[in-house]
């Protein structure tokens, strides 16, 4: 098999081809990180920083808080909380006494989180003080027994946890009492701290993370601990260079999502990294954390670097302190790779994976050849294969595009009670992405689309992504999309929506011949519409399956007012 990893050749030195996988769940990784680094700062959050010693006292206090409530092996505790110190306890407290984990993003509309809560059997809940009424409003949908309400000011540092209900009101709810409604500070000032046993198991399921899914309900993918600590020590040893108990990292992506819940929020505590807190990713609030706690490492999507360079706050800084930046969603543009490092002299890397994949698949290699355009090599342990999207026996060529698929101890157990909808993605321990890319000789993975994406107009088979590269280059386009939408002579026409960079103009008819430059005629987009601003993901990902419904909805009430 080795002689078929191709990509074992543009690994790092310092990198081990396999990994002797430590069979060290996540509760007794911060345990260790606890021993070995107690003074060490765990979280940094708007000024308060809470150490190892105290992460670990107060996740042992809320462990035995749950343990009161009810909450059993393998019961789930529903999270529904921003980037605050709140969620890391609750996590790590539902990983000790062997729960679930169920995650859900706090922007959620109420029938998108009944669903969710629903589905996931979760009978206790965390959220904040200023979503307890959408909650109640929606409890009788689902099991939730007991709800554990926090204040964003609960682990600020004084005098602001003191002054923030009254400068910031809108922001804060008191909690009036409530049948099953607890305060989350209460419930932590109840029990001791002194240590817990773990009772998280390797093959046991320790989290569900919901996928945003590109069409229906999102679905529950079951992680275990196998998957958590297995997917955290790939990037551990990918990281070859991290010194453990003294780096930091901004913690821009939410841990909701399982690129921050793993890439953050669990290699932080592994390593036991500082983890600066993001509640809000928005320029300003991340440049201010920059100045003010120097973390080494700076993850983020595209859309989030290429805002942050046109910040002259950002450009204007010394930014020395900064050791890398983690991009992931899509791989940075060669200008933008160039313009970080330039402005830094910090390593680049590109990463690609998918919630199912816990979710890190692939990378570039650190310190080593970043390929403007891809998305790097498998990381230790995993193996990529390409298959015809038609045919999944047949393994594509090298430079071949075709589906593709992950084996490795990442890979999910499956989506929660849907045994159809695993089946079909998970088969002789292969995962199947449904999403289209190819390797080239040096085993580097370039993401061409999602299957479901692609455009076929007279026949031919388009890939948006690669027109949203054309766009992206040019100097007056900021972002851009590019859907499929009916035609009539063709069956399917791409159409892109460009957002322009601030201040510049630019017609319709120049980026058709712009276009016609640098794609096949086939390619080109005829219909170009502007738009202030793309939807996005809570990461800050380009949501196509978005644009595509409000393309459709714009289409139907044309084709009404006729």
């Amino acid at each position: 098999m080795d002689s078929e990893r191709i990509w074992y050749k543009s690994y790092q030195p310092d990198v081990p081809r396999e990994l002797d996988f430590e069979l060290i769940t996540m509760p007794e990784a911060l345990a260790r990180s606890a021993r070995n680094f107690p003074d060490t700062v765990a979280l940094i959050y708007m000024g308060k920083r809470i150490t190892y010693r105290g992460l670990e006292g107060l996740v042992n206090s809320f462990a035995r808080a749950l343990t009161g409530l009810g909450v059993t092996r393998g019961d789930k505790v529903a999270m529904l909380l921003p980037n605050i110190p709140q969620l890391v306890i609750a996590n790590y407290a539902t990983f000790r006494i062997g729960a679930v984990a169920s995650m859900n993003n706090p922007l959620y509309t109420e029938r998108e989180l009944s669903h969710q809560l629903d589905d996931s059997d979760a009978r206790v809940l965390i959220t904040l003080d200023l979503l307890l009424p959408r909650v109640l409003k929606i409890q009788s949908k689902t099991k939730i027994e007991s709800i554990i309400a926090c204040h964003i000011n609960d682990y600020l540092p004084f005098p602001k946890k003191q002054l923030f209900p009254h400068v910031k009101k809108q922001m804060y709810r008191k909690i009036e009492p409530h049948r099953g409604v607890y305060e989350f500070l209460d419930l932590v000032g109840r029990y001791p701290s002194t240590p817990v046993a773990n009772a998280a198991a390797w093959e046991e399921v320790g989290a569900l993370i919901y996928t945003g899914g590109t069409t229906g309900a999102s679905k529950g993918v079951m992680l275990t601990h196998a998957n958590m600590s297995c997917n955290v020590q790939q990037l551990r040893h990918w990281f070859y260079d991290l010194k453990e108990g003294q780096e930091g990292m901004l913690a821009i992506f939410p841990f909701f999502h399982s690129a921050g819940f793993t890439g953050i929020q669990n290699l932080c505590i592994y390593s036991a990294s500082t983890d600066v807190l993001v509640p809000r990713p928005e320029p300003g609030v991340i440049i201010e954390l920059l100045k003010k706690f120097r973390p080494t490492y700076l993850p983020g999507v595209p859309t989030i670097f290429v805002g942050l360079l046109n910040d002259k706050r950002f450009t204007g800084m010394d930014l020395s302190f900064i050791k890398g930046f983690i991009a992931g969603a899509a791989p940075l543009s060669g200008e933008t790779i160039n313009q970080l490092k330039t402005l830094t002299g910090g390593d680049i890397i590109n990463v690609y994976g998918l919630t199912e994949i816990t979710p890190m698949g692939t990378a570039s290699p650190w310190r080593g050849n970043v390929k403007p355009g891809t998305v790097g090599v498998p990381l230790p342990g995993t193996d990529v294969k390409i298959v015809d999207v038609d045919d999944a026996s047949r393994e594509m060529k090298l430079g071949e595009p075709g589906e593709i698929v992950f084996k490795g101890p990442q890979v999910m157990k499956g989506y929660y009670n849907k045994p159809e909808e695993t089946a079909a993605v998970l088969k002789d321990s292969w995962l199947y992405t449904g999403d289209i890319g190819f390797l080239d000789e040096d085993g580097y993975l370039t993401i061409v689309d999602r299957k479901k994406d692609m455009i076929v107009a007279s026949g031919y088979n388009i890939f948006p992504q690669e027109i949203d590269e054309v766009l992206f280059e040019h100097p007056k386009i900021l972002e851009a999309c590019t859907i499929g939408v009916p035609d009539d002579y063709r069956g399917e026409a791409p159409k892109a929506y460009v957002v322009l960079r601030q201040g510049e103009n630019l017609e319709r008819e120049e980026v058709i011949a712009y276009c016609k430059q640098k794609l096949a005629s086939y390619k080109v987009p005829r219909q170009i519409e502007f738009i202030e601003e793309l939807p996005k993901s809570a990461v800050g990902k380009i949501l196509r399956r978005e644009l595509k419904e409000l393309d459709r909805k714009k289409r139907d009430q044309a084709r009404d007012a006729v």
